[in-house]
């Protein structure tokens, strides 16, 4: 059992908490038992797995089907868990698997697409990839000078759909958008000053539904390029909705819509 904090193995995973180190050992932290779960129930590609004694007893059927998979399976004292993990109290397991750059599907081009500009706080991109799995998104693409896809916390935050959703990073937009429109998608802008309101937007069409960066929204030129402008009506004296927020009430009426096209 590794107790050692100046353990190479132990070294090598919490070097794992910063993003230029993913991306130097294209490596990302899977942190507890939820992930690991949704990591094999995919079947992700996990090469490292670090757990407690105790957590192997609690779960022996995760642990079997971990030691199949992984490359590197190790027993570590409860102190090594706490030092490799990016969570205060973690549940007593910590894996490493593939980055998702090389290990990610094509975004289609049907149904709702969400497309994020410039999100910089991972709990909202986390938040914004489970909502959209839960909405019935076929996909989401992300700008390239957004927070790490990789980060832990993004990971954390999608509860585990971070695995299911198809998701590509670009570091061209304004090319997607392109792509999006021949490929005969909508694409539909959110701003605050918009006329429209979101529920007026015919989502049965398919959809590219962009929202850009928590203080400074979309930029203009992705704006300009977009064929419809929608905004979320808010109250007096309210200046703007969370970002993840305003995701959700979009592709929730995106998803109401789609269901009574179906009735």
């Amino acid at each position: 059992m590794l107790t050692s904090l100046q353990n190479p193995l132990v070294k090598q995973i919490r070097k794992l908490h910063q993003a230029k180190d993913r991306q130097e050992q294209q490596l990302c932290l899977l942190e507890g038992t939820h992930l690991l779960t949704e990591a094999i129930a995919v079947d992700y590609p996990i090469i490292t797995v670090c757990c407690t004694p105790q957590w192997q007893k609690k779960y022996p059927e995760l642990w079997q089907q971990a030691s199949e998979r992984c490359q590197r399976l190790e027993l570590v004292s409860a102190d090594v868990i706490k030092a490799i993990a990016t969570t205060v109290q973690p549940d007593g397991v910590v894996a490493t698997a593939a980055r998702a750059a090389t290990f990610r599907t094509q975004v289609p081009y049907i149904g709702s697409v969400l497309a994020l500009e410039t999100i910089q706080d991972p709990g909202n991109l986390g938040t914004m990839i489970r909502t959209a799995a839960a909405a019935g998104v076929s996909g989401l693409w992300l700008s390239s000078d957004s927070v790490d896809l990789d980060h832990p916390k993004v990971l954390r935050a999608s509860a585990g759909q971070w695995f299911r959703l198809p998701i590509a990073v670009t570091t061209d937009l304004k090319t997607v958008v392109a792509e999006c429109q021949k490929q005969g998608m909508q694409v539909v802008a959110t701003l605050p000053e918009a006329n429209l309101t979101y529920w007026e937007t015919d989502f049965q069409k398919p959809s590219l539904i962009l929202l850009g960066n928590e203080g400074a929204g979309l930029s203009a030129d992705l704006v300009a390029l977009a064929d419809k402008q929608v905004k979320i009506p808010l109250s007096p004296g309210v200046e703007s909705l969370n970002v993840a927020i305003a995701a959700a009430v979009i592709l929730y009426e995106a998803q109401r819509q789609r269901h009574q096209k179906n009735l």
